[in-house]
């Protein structure tokens, strides 16, 4: 089963809200979830962004694919970085 850590859309017509979840890639953009590890605003001025680290560097060793827009995300908050470095010492 393939996983992915991707952006589900929440919030009004207008007014996009995101939700950062682990979901299988055959799900649709908005169903089913796994697991739901953070939350992105866009629109307030700095941008909020919220994660819960520990989850998602579970998911990632675990072999979960974060989509592009997520990986930025990630790398802005230095989890990619830890990541890699875990990675790099065993």
């Amino acid at each position: 089963m393939a996983v992915k850590i991707r952006l589900k859309r929440m919030g009004a017509k207008r007014t996009p809200f995101y939700r950062i979840v682990v979901a299988d890639a055959r799900a649709p953009r908005d169903g089913r979830i796994i697991e739901k590890i953070g939350t992105y605003n866009p629109l307030t001025n700095p941008v909020t962004l919220e994660l819960e680290e520990e989850l998602a560097l579970k998911w990632l060793s675990n072999g979960a694919q974060p989509t592009d827009t997520v990986r930025d995300l990630l790398s802005s908050k230095g989890i990619m970085k830890k990541f890699h470095e875990s990675k790099q010492a065993k």
